[in-house]
């Protein structure tokens, strides 16, 4: 434990500090990264050799431990922690798409990195330091990796930008921003807001990015004064002669098929096609103990390259596209006849069928996590079936991508969402992506206002999402944006860029890049470029629904809310449950009571509705003075009778009250059960009632 040491730097109020040199170490890199009370343990593992694969494989897992909160996991049954929760999965896509640029593309042995928060001080988010964490763990490490990088989270409150806000000072801001940053420039952006401007956003892109530069440089140099040396994993070496015979003789093959061939399934089966030929015109000029192993990722980089250089020199895309230009689009709402809202969306070959449930308040998600217990009432889910890419496959369960697909659409609406005050429902809405062919996730983001709308979901304003591409020419600098990419120029252009919006401003950014960073000039033309997009998108979806219907499905739950006093809810609900379970078996509803006494009455049939909220209002309603009601004696007594007027409330009418005429004897004028109307002439102090019966008759 000799090598133990300790970096700080001090960011605004707070201190970072990475400890290294006692935990983990027979990792090829350990940190453990600390702000406050909050720490995080970040391990970088390399395989020994390489798999026979043509992908990079790394793998990030982003775990929260109970302890770090000191408490207990909620469930009766499992106390062990699982599977992340999707907030944590998300997270750790978010240090993927931050790490994986850096890493040389062509390493086949398998990375991990580990990320493990072991406490949480409830002040400084544990997601940051995450990141902080994953990045020093590969520099200090001998793992082959171009950073360092860093992450930040940049918030917004009364137009004043704030450097990783506090888990309360998250909840009052207007921006939640992760950026990424080399020692120069933006890698990774993931952001929500409340419809903020695309000034305002690259100004808070850039303050980020001057805070992460600081922390990069800074993990930059205690991997200078720690670090392993790197192993070395040499490239493969570029077989040029292969290269040189597929572009000599099969590059206008695949210009027709780029420029030509209609549909993507079309022109991929072309390009195999093609791809096939020239593999088996190789194996004929160069022999056939000839290394070909690498012929596919030669071709494909080729085929690549004709799409680059015909955007960055000519200005066209695939089809013929122009780079501005959004593809096709095609909208429609009300599909399914049973349903509480639907609408489909269509871009192209993607197509996105986005269908609304409203339920009531007792159908809230709750989420647990080392944060503590929160409820969730908008839930948005997108599934990515093999089908909608003419594939088989028997991976049917939900995976991160779905996850990250499905919460980006979620982000994007959640802040035009109506409260809960104004539309107390529960919300969700389950994206099937039924057709493929780029950026399904906007077309979810789409497809959920659509099915807002249709349902009558009063959303403050609608929805449009865009995913914007990047070519660039790294010996010229030149570069171009391109709107709504689709295959090859996603596949093989630079940047994914997911932007969505109001028309008022920006709800959701997420960005991946294959580059290892980008300049500001690029995001400032890409959100301008991305803001026409959105808005030629939300005109197509205007014109086939301009505003949310004023009316809710027929198959919608109707919502009746009642309010009654704190003391009230005991005798609603009744011993065990007995009264409030009798009036959902009698009428059918879903019932719901908060602890402040408000009560939700959920119905399809309005008459049980109403019949639900007549029988809380007799168990609830209190003995008004003046007023008349129909009672049932309870007990009789020399000096009058106890009437009961309302469930559990009863009064006295005294012997004198009963009538007009002077009354000897009770029992000769009322009996036990009887039916009777009586007067409430008093409460006292106590609540206790008088009542008259010779009132009641004049």
């Amino acid at each position: 434990m000799s090598d133990q040491q300790t970096f700080t730097l001090q960011l605004g109020d707070t201190e970072l500090m990475i400890h290294t040199g006692k935990l983990a170490q027979m990792a090829n890199g350990s940190v453990v990264a600390q702000m406050g009370g909050t720490t995080v343990l970040g391990t970088a593992t390399i395989s020994a050799s390489a798999r026979d694969i043509d992908f990079l494989p790394v793998m990030v897992n982003y775990q929260e431990k109970y302890y770090a909160a000191g408490m207990i996991k909620g469930s009766r049954f499992i106390k062990r922690e699982g599977r992340p929760a999707d907030d944590k999965v998300l997270m750790g896509r978010v240090i993927d798409r931050q790490i994986r640029p850096m890493f040389p593309k062509h390493i086949r042995r398998d990375m991990q990195v580990m990320l493990t928060t072991l406490s949480y001080d409830r002040v400084n988010e544990h997601d940051i330091l995450a990141g902080i964490a994953a990045s020093a763990s590969l520099a200090i490490s001998d793992i082959p990796w171009n950073g360092p990088t860093a992450n930040v989270r940049v918030g917004m409150i009364d137009g004043e930008f704030i450097l990783n806000p506090t888990h309360d000072e998250r909840k009052k801001s207007d921006l939640n921003l992760i950026v990424a940053t080399s020692e120069t420039e933006i890698i990774m952006i993931d952001a929500d807001a409340n419809e903020v401007s695309e000034e305002k956003m690259l100004e808070a892109m850039e303050f980020g990015r001057q805070a992460g530069v600081k922390i990069a440089k800074f993990i930059g140099e205690i991997a200078q004064k720690i670090g392993k040396e790197k192993i070395v994993i040499p490239a493969p070496e570029k077989d040029t002669d292969i290269e040189a015979f597929i572009d000599a003789n099969y590059t206008e093959q695949m210009r027709d098929c780029i420029f030509n061939m209609p549909g993507k399934l079309k022109r991929f089966e072309k390009k195999a096609e093609i791809m096939e030929e020239a593999k088996e015109a190789a194996i004929e000029k160069f022999g056939e103990d000839y290394d070909l192993s690498d012929f596919g990722n030669i071709f494909n980089t080729l085929f690549s390259g004709i799409i680059r250089k015909s955007i960055l020199n000519d200005g066209v895309r695939i089809n013929g596209r122009k780079l501005d230009e959004v593809r096709p689009l095609s909208v429609e709402v009300g599909l399914l006849p049973q349903v509480h809202g639907s609408g489909l969306f269509n871009r192209g070959e993607t197509q996105g069928l986005s269908v609304l449930t409203l339920a009531s308040p007792g159908n809230e998600q709750i989420l647990e996590g080392i944060e503590g217990e929160t409820k969730k009432r908008y839930m948005h889910h997108y599934n990515f079936p093999p089908f909608s890419v003419g594939e088989c496959s028997n991976r049917l369960m939900t995976g991160n991508r779905e996850i990250g697909h499905g919460a980006l659409a979620e982000k994007a609406l959640e802040k035009v969402l109506p409260s809960q005050s104004e539309f107390p429902y529960v919300i969700r809405v389950v994206t099937e992506i039924l057709q493929s062919n780029g950026s399904s996730s906007m077309a979810a983001t789409c497809g959920s206002t659509l099915a807002l709308m249709d349902g009558g979901v009063p959303i403050k304003a609608p929805v449009s999402g865009i995913a914007m591409g990047l070519m660039t020419d790294k010996e010229t600098g030149k570069f171009e944006v391109l709107s709504d990419i689709q295959d090859e120029e996603d596949a093989g252009g630079d940047m994914d860029f997911k932007v969505a919006g109001t028309a008022k401003g920006i709800v959701a950014i997420q960005m991946d890049i294959k580059l290892t960073g980008i300049d500001m000039e690029v995001f400032k033309k890409a959100l301008q470029q991305a803001k026409k997009g959105r808005m030629d998108i939300m005109d197509a979806m205007l014109a086939a629904i301009p505003e949310y219907r004023k009316e809710l499905s027929s198959f919608a739950p109707r919502l009746i809310t009642m309010k009654v006093k704190q003391d009230k809810i005991r005798e609603v609900i009744g011993k065990g449950g007995e009264t409030i379970n009798g009036i959902i078996d009698s009428t059918g509803v879903e019932m719901n009571i908060d602890d402040d006494g408000t009560i939700i009455i959920a119905s399809t049939d309005a008459e049980a509705g109403a019949k639900a909220k007549a029988m809380v209002e007799a168990i609830v309603e209190e003995a008004e003075v003046g007023k008349i009601y129909d009672g049932t004696v309870t007990r009789v007594e020399e000096y009058g009778a106890f009437v009961e007027i309302l469930p559990g409330t009863q009064g006295l009418v005294h012997v004198s009250l009963i009538s007009n005429e002077r009354v000897e004897k009770v029992s000769d004028y009322l009996k036990v059960g009887q039916k009777i109307k009586v007067k409430v002439l008093e409460s006292d102090k106590m609540g206790r009632l008088r009542l008259s019966m010779k009132d009641a008759q004049q």
